[in-house]
């Protein structure tokens, strides 16, 4: 089937049944992205969801200090390598993990370490790059055959929805309501407040505030799906390693301790929209599914330094979840 993306969803409109794909929280892994645009033929699905934390968190500068000669620091590592077929196979093994590989000089080099904002000012250029490329990526494989709606999370920077927003096929979600094959989905990728002060968090009352007034645009008696980053509170989809003051994971008994982070606005919003489905990611470490009342909702968490894609594949009959599996690939 081949169209523009507003012909496709009018022709499924009005289906019985949808199978659709959802993952989160991979991180700047350009394997575990490519993956997750495979997934639609692979698992045989008729939409992919994302649900934000597209972009990686960290450059890793190749110095070059010799003409063809790079030294470079790769995850603790010192690895020395020349130009050639070699440096580019460790640039995207870097890649794979979430790191974005940087090729520096000496001069440079000495310049980001005395000076903080300089490394910020290349980390924005090569991730909006990176993301410029993936969004040009999914469109060509996905142009014309199926459907994708994409959001940033909370430690995307705010220019990956602009990034997002110039995609001609994916759709950029965020904070809207999109028709997906006659279901409503709604998507929202802020969280509440963290440890580490990423780049999109609020506080749990403007989230109530700004999540109240994302759904009072939902249409009555339709099919709905939240596509929300943050989990719920209290919904066992929610549990994240417990820190300490210095950001170190508390354990006990050698056993790293387990505390509920979720948002009650979040929990608040779902009891009263009452959807088919909740999709939900944001804790890594805490991959399950559950309900809340009537409401399917689930975490598939991450497993992104791994390679692994970790994804949930949901099929919907109405306004009912007639399935739904959390896989690995």
């Amino acid at each position: 089937m081949t169209g523009s993306r507003a012909e496709v969803m009018a022709l499924t409109i009005g289906k019985p049944r949808l199978k659709l794909f959802y993952a989160s929280d991979i991180h700047g892994s350009e394997l575990v992205f490519r993956k997750f645009l495979n997934a639609a033929k692979f698992y045989g699905v008729d939409a992919l969801i994302f649900g934000g934390d597209l972009t990686g968190k960290a450059i890793i500068p190749f110095v070059e200090i010799a003409p063809g000669h790079f030294v470079a620091d790769v995850y603790g590592n010192e690895r020395q390598i020349e130009k050639g077929a070699a440096l580019n196979e460790l640039e995207q093994f870097v890649r794979d993990r979430g790191s974005y590989p940087y090729r520096t000089t000496p001069d440079e080099m000495a310049a980001m370490k005395a000076d903080e904002t300089l490394v910020k000012e290349i980390f924005g250029r090569v991730m909006r790059e990176t993301a410029e490329k993936w969004v040009t990526m999914a469109d060509d494989r996905l142009r014309g055959s199926m459907p994708c709606i994409m959001m940033p999370g909370n430690d995307d920077e705010p220019e990956v929805k602009d990034v997002l927003a110039q995609g001609d096929w994916i759709q950029d979600g965020e904070d809207k309501v999109v028709d997906l094959e006659g279901y409503q989905v709604a998507s929202f990728g802020w969280a509440t407040t963290t440890p580490w002060h990423s780049p999109r968090e609020v506080t749990e009352q403007i989230m109530l505030d700004r999540l109240t007034e994302l759904t009072s645009r939902l249409e009555p008696g339709r099919p709905t799906i939240l596509n929300f980053h943050n989990p719920p509170a209290a919904s066992g989809l929610d549990m994240a390693y417990k820190m300490s003051k210095d950001l170190k994971v508390d354990m006990a008994g050698g056993q790293a301790m387990l505390a509920p982070v979720g948002s009650t606005s979040v929990r608040r919003i779902i009891e009263q929209v009452s959807p088919t489905l909740s999709l939900h990611g944001h804790i890594h470490e805490s991959r399950a599914t559950t309900r809340i009342g009537r409401t399917v909702a689930l975490n598939p968490g991450s497993a992104y330094t791994e390679g692994v894609l970790q994804g949930a594949i949901i099929t919907l009959k109405g306004d009912k979840v007639a399935g739904q599996q959390l896989v690995n690939g």
